[in-house]
C-alpha cells in the first residue's frame, strides 16, 4: 500500500491524523507531493518511509533537505520518478501545468502523482493513472489517498 499526501501547508493537527492513518494502514511507503513548508513538518512523518518533492511554496529547501536526510527520507527534488511494485511512477508539484501535462502525456508511467490545486483527482489519460490526493489545507475537507499498486485501486480518505 501506498500513501499519498500532498499541500500539508504546516497543518500540523491534520499531518499527525493523516501520518496516523499510514500507520494504521501500514503504507509500505508514503509520497509527499509537495508544500511540505517548513523542515518540522517533516518530524511528524518520522518512522515512515518517505518520497518527498518540493512545492511551489517549500522556501525553505535546504533545511527541508537536511532534516528529510538525517531522518532518514529520500532526497528531495522538484520531481521524482521511481518504480513501486512494478509500476512506474512520476512525482511531480504540479506548479507548470505544461510540465504536468508533458509527464501525463508521455505515456512512459503508469502513475503520475501531483498536488498544487489542492482538488483531488483520479483520472486515467492513455495508459496512466493521474492522481491528486487533495490537500491538508484551505479545501475542506481534507483529503489524503491510499493506493494498491498491484490491484489498481485508490480510495481517498478524509482527515477530520
Amino acid at each position: 500500500m501506498l500513501g499519498i499526501i500532498s499541500d500539508t501547508h504546516e497543518n500540523e493537527e491534520a499531518v499527525k491524523k493523516a501520518v496516523r492513518v499510514f500507520k494504521e494502514k501500514n503504507v509500505e511507503l508514503v509520497v509527499h507531493c509537495g508544500d511540505i513548508i517548513s523542515p518540522p513538518m517533516l518530524e511528524h512523518f518520522r518512522g515512515l518511509k518517505m518520497k518527498l518533492v518540493f512545492g511551489n511554496n517549500d522556501g525553505e529547501r535546504n533545511g527541508l533537505s537536511k532534516t528529510a536526510k538525517k531522518l532518514g527520507f529520500e532526497e528531495l527534488s522538484d520531481e521524482k520518478e521511481f518504480e513501486h511494485k512494478e509500476k512506474k511512477f512520476y512525482v511531480y508539484h504540479g506548479t507548470q501545468e505544461e510540465k504536468l501535462d508533458s509527464a501525463i502525456k508521455s505515456n512512459k508511467y503508469d502513475y503520475v502523482l501531483t498536488g498544487h490545486t489542492h482538488i483531488k483527482r483520479d483520472n486515467k489519460i492513455g495508459k496512466t493513472r493521474v492522481i491528486n490526493p487533495g490537500a491538508l489545507f484551505r479545501i475542506y475537507p481534507y483529503t489524503i489517498a491510499l493506493l494498491d499498486a498491484e490491484k489498481d485501486k485508490l480510495e481517498f480518505v478524509k482527515i477530520k
